[in-house]
């Protein structure tokens, strides 16, 4: 075993950049204690700084089968595996590293670099951006001040080669609508890919407008919509009483009813300026038909009929993300706060099934008291909030649709890019765009 003064003095000496001493001591440590993969794993690393890759190899090969845990051995593997061209040994060390610590964020980039020399040009850019990502939203690789001075060429390249190759796979994907419908049916789709892409301002309207994920200019924004532009209102109104006796079956066993946002701490919610309640503990529950493209069968069955009506209606179906369709039930007193919806590319409806009295949204600061019955369609990516001032249960339904100004083209042209994106941030195992 090491002498653990002899490690501290080494780590000492590296810590200070002196590595040429830190490097004399690992050898001499080796020499009365073989098999000290810390020592092993660093010779090696001074060995690859000096172009000796097969020496540094067999070091990292011999500290990985000593201590096959630590992640650091076989992500240096791989990089030595780099340097020597062998791209394919070197992405089977970064997946070791990345199968025992996931978020292992160098790893994650030099996976990126494997694939790039692969020739894996797609593959690279989705490691690439998902490195990138983890990274940056735990501050880390942002700037130089951000980024460890050996890392920054490469977080560098990986920025500029996400840059380049994101645009141009996302812009791919549109290519069959452009030769079908023509470049200019989709014009607007594009400037909002670019806004997506920060390649340009939103340079929204309207101020009380915001978009989380994806906004496409030149679409009208005003926070409330006629009826007479939605004639599936009246159809959907005229099965009211059907739907609410669903619901209040839903709401007597409370069987697939959850929390819209996945609790309802209301510590928590408020800190975060999601929820507030002014009659003890505030819950906003939700009872969901369709969930980011997902049908939720159980809930389905529980309310045939409803789940008949919503068949016929024009939903926004994206594969992976829409349709969002539920009963938004607000307990007594509960107050959702001011926030932004994701996308002004579909508009919001809610059906008001049981409404007492007190209870209200507010869509730009123009407040709407709901009327049983009767649909009411905004743009959610107006500043919004509800509330339920009473002492009983508020519950609508709620559900999306097109924004009226898109064509048939854009709105093909959106489903298939937004579907894209998320098959992207899959790939690179990054968050899916935000639910409202």
């Amino acid at each position: 075993m090491a002498d653990e003064a002899r490690i501290n003095q080494a780590r000492a000496h590296a810590a200070q950049h002196r590595i040429g001493e830190a490097e004399a001591v690992y050898r001499d440590i080796l020499q009365t204690a073989p098999d000290t993969p810390e020592a092993l794993n660093f010779i090696a690393m001074c060995a690859l700084a000096r172009g000796e890759f097969a020496s540094a190899q067999g070091e990292l090969e011999h500290a990985a089968r000593l201590n096959p845990t630590e992640p650091e051995i076989w992500k240096n593997l791989g990089i030595v595996h780099l340097a020597q061209h062998n791209a394919g040994d070197a992405l089977d060390a970064f997946d070791r590293a990345l199968g025992i610590e996931p978020m292992h964020f160098a790893a994650r980039l030099h996976r990126g670099a494997a694939l790039e020399q692969l020739g894996r040009t797609d593959d690279a850019t989705a490691a690439y951006f998902g490195a990138l990502v983890a990274a940056q939203s735990r501050g880390k690789w942002r700037n130089d001040m951000t980024t460890p001075p050996g890392l920054r060429q490469a977080v560098r390249h990986a920025i500029a080669f996400v840059d380049q190759n994101r645009r141009r796979m996302l812009m791919e994907l549109l290519q069959p609508l452009r030769d079908k419908h023509g470049a200019a049916s989709l014009a607007r789709v594009e400037q909002g890919l670019a806004i997506y892409l920060e390649d340009r301002p939103a340079n929204y309207p309207d101020p009380r407008q915001y978009c989380k994920f994806f906004y496409v200019p030149g679409l009208r924004a005003t926070p409330y919509y006629e009826r007479e532009l939605f004639p599936w209102h009246a159809e959907l109104e005229q099965h009211t009483d059907t739907i609410r006796a669903e619901l209040r079956g839903v709401l007597e066993q409370p069987i697939g009813v959850e929390p819209f946002l996945g609790t309802n701490d209301n510590q928590m919610l408020k800190q975060q300026n999601l929820l507030d309640g002014t009659r003890g503990h505030a819950e906003w529950n939700s009872f969901f038909f369709h969930r980011h493209g997902e049908v939720f069968e159980q809930n389905a069955r529980r309310c045939p009929r409803t789940t008949e009506i919503l068949a016929t209606l024009p939903l926004v179906h994206i594969r992976g993300h829409a349709p969002e369709v539920l009963f938004s039930i607000l307990t007594p007193g509960s107050h959702i706060l001011k926030h932004h919806g994701v996308t002004n590319t579909r508009l919001v409806t809610h059906l008001p099934l049981i409404i007492p009295e007190d209870c209200a949204i507010s869509v730009g600061g123009v407040e709407h008291a709901w009327q049983e019955g009767r649909c009411v369609t905004f743009d959610d990516t107006f500043e919004h909030e509800a509330w339920n001032r009473s002492d009983k249960v508020r519950a609508v339904m709620i559900l999306d649709s097109w924004h009226p100004d898109l064509s048939e083209a854009e709105r093909e042209a959106i489903a298939l890019l937004v579907g894209g994106i998320g098959d992207f941030n899959r790939a690179a195992k990054v968050d899916s765009p935000p639910a409202d």
